[in-house]
Order: C-alpha cells, then sequence, then structure tokens
C-alpha cells in the first residue's frame, strides 16, 4: 500500500523513529537476521561545514531558503541526526568554499578521517582542473590515503556550460587515474551528457555522478525530463560511471510530499545503472532543505522496497566500498 504524503511525514516523526532504533539494534546483535532496515549504510557524501573558519560563496546571507543550513554543522550534529539509522562509515563531500580556502578544507577533512572518534573514512576534497595549478595542487593530496576523490561544482552559476570538456579539464581528470582517485560529477540535469562524454574522454578514471543527476522531483518542464533521461542513459553507457543516489530530496516541497514523489527518478536511475553501479548519499545537511536525515533515509527505503535485499545492501553499502575504494 503506497504511503500518503502526510501519513509518511508524520510516521517519520514518530513510529518509524522508534522502528528503526530497534531495528539498528536488532543490526548488532550477534546472529541476528539481517533486515531491510538493518543494512548498514555507508554515506558517500556527507558535508561539515564551520561557517567560524570557511567562507561558502554560494551561502546566500538574503536567501529565505537558504535559512535552515546557514548554520555550522560539525561531525557531533551529524552523529545526532544519523542516530539509530546504522551508519557505518562516510566519505566527506567537499563544500564549494572559497577557492583561497581550498587546501585549508583539505587539511581539516584530512585531520578528521584519521582521527578514530568518528566514522569518517575518507574525502573527496574541492579542486579547480580547469586551473594551470591543478596538477600540482592535487598530487601531493593523492597521497594521502584519506582522499578517494575530488569535486568542482559545475551547476554554479559562474560555470559555464561545457567547461568540463574544455581540454585542460579534460587532461587533468585524465590525470586523476594515474593518482588513483576518483572525480565526482555535479552537473545540471541538461548538461549530465556532458558528464557521460567526460567519462569517455577519460576512460580510466572513476567517475560518480552525484544526485541523480540534478534533475528536480518538482520539475514539469518534459523536454529537460527527456534531456536528463538522455544524460543518465549515455552516463550508464560508460562502465567507468557510477550514481549516486542523493540529493534529490532537497527538492521536495518541504511540507508536502511522500516517497513517491522521489520514486521516478530514484528508479530509473536505478533501473539504468543496475545494482553494481549506484551508491547511496546522505547530502546533509543540505538534505535539510526538504527533510530531515531520518525522512530521506526511510523515504528511500521505501522506494526500493521492493528490490531485492541484495540490490538494497549493495546499494547502500557494499558498492560504496569499491567505487571509493574504502578497503
Amino acid at each position: 500500500m503506497t504511503t500518503t504524503r502526510r501519513d509518511f511525514l508524520s510516521q517519520s516523526t514518530s513510529a518509524v523513529a522508534a522502528s528503526v532504533i530497534g531495528a539498528a539494534s536488532l543490526s548488532r546483535t550477534e546472529g541476528a537476521p539481517t533486515t531491510i532496515q538493518s543494512l548498514p549504510i555507508i554515506d558517500t557524501h556527507q558535508h561539515l561545514w564551520d561557517l567560524r573558519q570557511f567562507h561558502l560563496p554560494w551561502m546566500d546571507p538574503n536567501s529565505e531558503e537558504l535559512e535552515p543550513i546557514r548554520h555550522t554543522f560539525l561531525m557531533p550534529d551529524y552523529i545526532e541526526h544519523t542516530k539509530g539509522l546504522n551508519v557505518v562509515k562516510t566519505v566527506y563531500m567537499e563544500i564549494n568554499v572559497h577557492p583561497s580556502q581550498q587546501q585549508a578544507e583539505a587539511d581539516y577533512v584530512i585531520d578528521l578521517c584519521e582521527r578514530k572518534d568518528n566514522s569518517m573514512v575518507g574525502a573527496v576534497i574541492g579542486g579547480y582542473p580547469q586551473d594551470d595549478g591543478f596538477a600540482d595542487y592535487i598530487t601531493p593530496l593523492s597521497k594521502k590515503d584519506a582522499v578517494k576523490g575530488v569535486r568542482t561544482v559545475l551547476n554554479d552559476p559562474d560555470r559555464p556550460t561545457g567547461m568540463c570538456l574544455q581540454p585542460k579539464f579534460v587532461d587533468n581528470i585524465r590525470r586523476l587515474s594515474d593518482l588513483g582517485i576518483n572525480f565526482d560529477l555535479c552537473l545540471r540535469p541538461n548538461e549530465v551528457i556532458h558528464g557521460a562524454t567526460l567519462a569517455k574522454k577519460c576512460p580510466n578514471t572513476r567517475f560518480v555522478m552525484d544526485h541523480c543527476g540534478n534533475l528536480s522531483v518538482q520539475s514539469t518542464d518534459q523536454a529537460l525530463r527527456t534531456q536528463w533521461q538522455d544524460g543518465i542513459r549515455a552516463a550508464a553507457d560508460q562502465e567507468n560511471m557510477f550514481i549516486k543516489i542523493s540529493g534529490i530530496v532537497a527538492s521536495v516541497n518541504k511540507h508536502d510530499w511522500s516517497p513517491d514523489d522521489l520514486a521516478p527518478n530514484i528508479n530509473f536511475c536505478l533501473d539504468t545503472f543496475g545494482e553494481d553501479r549506484c551508491v547511496y548519499g546522505g547530502d546533509w545537511p543540505v538534505c535539510l532543505l526538504g527533510a530531515t536525515y531520518r525522512q530521506w533515509v526511510e523515504a528511500l527505503k521505501e522506494v526500493v522496497s521492493s528490490r531485492s535485499t541484495t540490490f538494497q545492501r549493495k546499494m547502500f553499502h557494499d558498492n560504496a566500498v569499491k567505487v571509493y575504494r574504502l578497503g
């Protein structure tokens, strides 16, 4: 039976919370059977930001929309928001700091990964493959065990269409394969096809398409949806491309949504890429623009509930180990 919007949002803050905590406890009991609720989670898209330390140019101080996330979010906050959900490991995702702070951000998160007091085991750091100095920046950082990948946000307003296909950009992305690190793609939905082309030009580099290709779940633009679908199919044709099931809950109508709103985008990506090339990402705290972390996890579990336990375990946990080389 399909969960209604009202029922889902109500359950997510009451009865569902209790059942998840119980299921998470079950997963830690020796000999207990694996259930869908108790599947371990590797979160491959965990943001943290200390606004006292880092400047985020995209964090518009006058934006009412961004108010829920215009605060400092640290590891203790993440632990509290994910309590009872069996998140066993996390991979940090760069936060698009001011260019002058990229090295400082990398140093900050590498230190977190090297400590034993949290679940962070790897990081995708920020970088600008379009710049002449990219190789000098990324090469020493790639030698750190914590560094699993690099990302530059390609859907910022100041990033021109097709930037990722410029020769210098392509050459630097090819370089990543020799360094043994990934490239995460964050693109406009009508430019997902560019990500597919980049992956084809760089066959030895591993790519992860963030946020299901960034098509809003509220979009009614059929031409845009067609462009996005064509791009997702082309991306899936590249064996070195993976897709991250993340981010899209931030695009819901926060006060009136259900898992059914997410299902078309999620299922299209899962069906197109298949069970071995999908990974889960929490996108916290950006997800708070649409839902709590718990609501996002529970909604995704409902969307994939008809799929096999093997499929779900791969998406929530096993594929992340492979994609981000978590050992």
